[in-house]
């Protein structure tokens, strides 16, 4: 990792989130460093989603601030987001179904094209130059992902699985300092989050990853620091065995004296 960020890359301080008299959030603290990946988990009900909106610029908090590199964040919109360095996925994919999988990776690296938005659109100054450019910068991300053979394909014609590495692919294109997965894992079978694991340990060797997961297996296996939220509120932070190891967390989840799942998903874990 070669940024010359502050030690925090990412800090969420003092961030509540009201809905009219309802607090999703309250004195909610998070820090990301570069290079690392951090885990959102949490009941149901216990803010994540929230929270997660919050850090994508989705939402903007009732109080708190949030800030990116020391200074807090100036613009929530995802473009915004995008050319500071962060990048998302999406539950629902979000891939644009009549544009082919190269064309949708290519629309996430368009932030490094050095002629402007206006250039692209207008076809005038860098226009072809950086087209060329951001179609080899996505032809290398599909490759990266394993999914370059499908590259002039409709998103619609392609199995679940390798959608979600061409939405993978779309966010790393842009070669963000941060990455925000919502929910990486849904819909995988074992053997792809398997991968899905391998691939988010290879990424944050460039890139600080933030996860919301269900999965609670791939959270304690990639996770260097897990965040545990309930009724809004942070109830523990730590590595993912101190996490493991903390009773407000095993009644949190479970009410009992069993620890958060430590084998396999049965998909009723996370209650949210």
């Amino acid at each position: 990792m070669t940024t010359t960020a502050p030690e925090h890359l990412l800090t969420a301080d003092g961030v509540t989130m009201r809905f009219g008299g309802l607090t999703a959030l309250d004195d909610v603290g998070l820090r990301v460093d570069p290079g690392t990946v951090v885990g959102l988990i949490g009941p149901n009900g216990a803010g994540k989603t929230t929270l997660f909106n919050v850090l994508s610029g989705v939402l903007r908090p009732t109080r708190g601030v949030v800030s990116w590199k020391g200074a807090p964040r100036s613009g929530g919109r995802t473009h915004h987001l995008a050319r500071a360095g962060i990048a998302r996925t999406f539950q629902g994919l979000n891939l644009f179904p009549m544009m082919t999988v190269l064309g949708n990776v290519m629309v996430g690296a368009d932030r490094l094209a050095r002629g402007g938005a206006f250039s692209l659109v207008s076809g005038l100054g860098r226009h072809h130059r950086d087209e060329r450019e951001l179609r080899e910068r996505a032809t290398a991300a599909l490759e990266r992902f394993g999914v370059g053979e499908h590259a002039h394909r409709l998103p619609g014609t392609l199995p679940y699985g390798v959608q979600k590495q061409v939405a993978l692919a779309r966010a790393c294109a842009g070669e963000p300092e941060l990455l925000l997965l919502d929910e990486p894992a849904s819909g995988l079978s074992g053997h792809e989050t398997a991968e899905l694991g391998e691939r988010i340990r290879e990424l944050s060797k460039d890139m600080a990853v933030v996860l919301v997961e269900h999965h609670m297996d791939l959270v304690m296996d990639v996770c260097d620091r897990v965040v545990v939220l309930d009724f809004g509120r942070v109830i523990s932070t730590g590595t993912p065995e101190e996490v493991q190891a903390d009773p407000a967390v095993t009644r949190a989840y479970l009410g009992t004296s069993d620890v958060p799942s430590t084998g396999p998903d049965d998909g009723n874990g996370d209650r949210r």
